[in-house]
């Protein structure tokens, strides 16, 4: 069975995309067939993995919007993984899809003649519009990326109550998997404190281990790789293997 996992914060600069891109890799490294769907009009994920979005003349827009399948856009990347890229024609899908009947069901009906994956994963915008609903009705679990800083946590509880409007009218089977915490830096008593008050702050599962910080995370887009194939022994992408097999035991007990 596919599952499909939204990665979700309206706030940017968490290492949302980072995240997906690094899991979802390090997901391959296991065996696992992956799919990573770009939902944000800034094309970061797409970028970041070697595919220049102004290459393409089909993209996640056009499945979205019905004049492509799914199937006839996915591309394979060179870190193992396939790709729904996106283009900043995106930013016009969520005009588009406001008029649309069923607005919150587009993704999931795409994704549901999209055969073969043991997981997908869905790169969402840093927003609570339309496309992220849409991802959150399309998927079995949300995961939030939360930076081990206080002001990242503002916002957090918005987003629990999308996911509690979604759960209640468009997808009741949605599950909040937890927290993975990024851009955590172990040598200030700030990162420690913060890691240490999310589970009880928002009762919510912490998904270890921490994400920390390192340069490497900023290099490896601009090498259109994934930190798991540019930097395969740093700390961070260590780190994210880690998450990665949390994240299967997680989705064999869900």
């Amino acid at each position: 069975m596919t599952t499909t996992l939204a990665v979700a914060n309206q706030k940017g600069g968490v290492a949302k995309t980072t995240s997906v891109a690094s899991l979802g890799v390090a997901l391959a490294e296991l065996g696992h067939k992956v799919l990573l769907v770009d939902l944000d009009p800034q094309a970061c994920l797409t970028f970041s993995l070697g595919v220049d979005p102004e290459d393409l003349e089909v993209s996640v827009h056009q499945v979205l919007t019905g004049a492509a399948e799914a199937e006839e856009v996915i591309v394979t990347t060179e870190d193992g993984v396939d790709l729904l890229p996106a283009t900043i024609e995106l930013a016009r899908a969520e005009a588009e899809l406001l008029t649309r009947t069923g607005r919150e069901q587009v993704l999931k009906a795409a994704l549901e003649d999209v055969k073969g994956y043991d997981w997908i994963l869905l790169d969402c915008p840093p927003s609570l519009g339309v496309l992220t609903v849409a991802a959150l009705t399309a998927a079995r679990g949300v995961l939030i990326p939360l930076q081990c800083e206080t002001l990242s946590h503002r916002g957090v509880g918005q987003l629990l109550d999308t996911v509690h409007d979604v759960r209640r009218f468009t997808n009741r089977k949605l599950q909040v998997w937890g927290v993975l915490p990024t851009l955590y830096d172990g040598r200030t008593n700030h990162s420690r404190v913060v890691l240490d008050t999310i589970s009880e702050t928002y009762k919510l599962d912490v998904i270890q281990p921490p994400i920390p910080k390192t340069i490497k995370f900023a290099e490896a887009p601009a090498a259109g790789r994934s930190i798991m194939s540019h930097a395969r022994t740093s700390k961070g992408a260590e780190a994210y293997r880690q998450a990665a097999d949390n994240l299967v035991l997680r989705s064999m007990l869900k």
